[in-house]
């Protein structure tokens, strides 16, 4: 199964929509603190719909909380200033990919810690910013799934 890690999310509507990407895929969602927004029902539930009460939603006081409470377990930062695009890489359902917030993207702490196994990017044409977090978590875990034959999905 694999680990969805928001970073300092800041639209309830991206978290709403991830909520409901794990609960789809099976993959567990882990949330560093602070959020940019009180998590509620009221805030998440157009996007998530009911699915918030079959994902398995773990939340970490900061980023060092969560080195710790996942024992140091390494993980993909997944940001546009990656040099290694996400076909080079080989995505094992334990993993953990990393996903930072929709303004500020992953900070150095989290780009550089020895827990990273690689700075992963979405090929985008030249001269585009970004995407949507939630279209960003959705491309990339369903691309590591398809490496995994999507085992477990019907």
């Amino acid at each position: 199964m694999f680990n969805i890690v928001l970073h300092q999310p800041e639209i309830p509507p991206n978290t709403g929509n991830i909520i409901r990407l794990c609960a789809n895929t099976g993959a567990k969602l882990h949330l560093i603190h602070p959020l940019g927004f009180v998590m509620s029902k009221k805030n998440l539930e157009r996007a998530a719909l009911d699915y918030g009460e079959s994902v398995e939603i773990i939340h970490h006081k900061n980023f060092e909380a969560y080195l710790e409470n996942t024992q140091f377990n390494n993980y993909y930062a997944v940001s546009t200033k990656g040099k290694s695009p996400m076909n080079e890489n080989t995505f094992l359902p334990e993993d953990y990919l990393m996903f930072g917030s929709e303004t500020k993207g992953l900070p150095k702490e989290c780009l550089l810690h020895e827990s990273c196994k690689g700075i992963v990017r979405i090929p985008m044409t030249g001269g585009s910013r970004s995407l949507n977090l939630s279209n960003s978590v959705a491309i990339l875990l369903y691309y590591a799934l398809g490496l995994n034959k999507f085992k477990g999905l019907s």
